[in-house]
């Protein structure tokens, strides 16, 4: 847990605190599985602006994993922008549009973490046109393409029969 007390941000316009803090998230799984081996690193800061108190970051991830399609290790870094608007407290407890502080301590490992797996992709590909691999043969159709002779659906043989002539 990292704790940025945020007082004296809150009480002075114009201030800010400058953030670069790095933290361990090898415990989160995803499918069994831990994709996040190195430390995330956090870099950015809170400022108040005219009263208004904004938090503005930069995750970066490292994220290993197997395609979801052909199950190639893969390896992607993603840089993940956070903002939140910080606020100590809100009358209306169903807007979502700011962070509530009311203690002025934010606990900025768990809010980046939570925003981390907000972002990640519910599918991981090795590449965005990746073609998996074959049902029949199990062979990896980004390297080569199969010979293989897909069945023809029954309700289909008619058509085919009408083709083959």
């Amino acid at each position: 847990m990292f704790s940025l007390e945020l007082k004296q941000i809150f009480n002075n316009i114009g201030s800010h605190l400058p953030i670069e803090h790095s933290f361990d998230m090898s415990n989160y799984e995803v499918n069994g599985a831990n994709p996040i081996k190195k430390p995330v690193k956090v870099t950015g800061e809170v400022n108040n602006k005219a009263g208004i108190v904004g938090l503005a970051v930069q995750a970066q991830v490292e994220y290993s994993s197997e395609c979801d399609r052909c199950a190639a290790p893969v390896i992607k870094v993603f840089n993940i922008p956070i903002k939140h608007i910080l606020v100590t407290e809100l009358n209306d407890k169903n807007n979502s549009d700011f962070t509530v502080v009311p203690s002025m301590r934010l606990d900025l490992e768990e809010l980046v973490a939570e925003e981390i797996s907000l972002y990640l992709p519910t599918k991981f590909l090795c590449n965005e046109d990746c073609k998996g691999i074959c049902t029949f043969c199990g062979k990896n159709l980004n390297e080569d393409s199969c010979s293989c002779k897909k069945p023809i659906d029954p309700r289909l043989e008619v058509l085919q029969q009408l083709l083959d002539k």
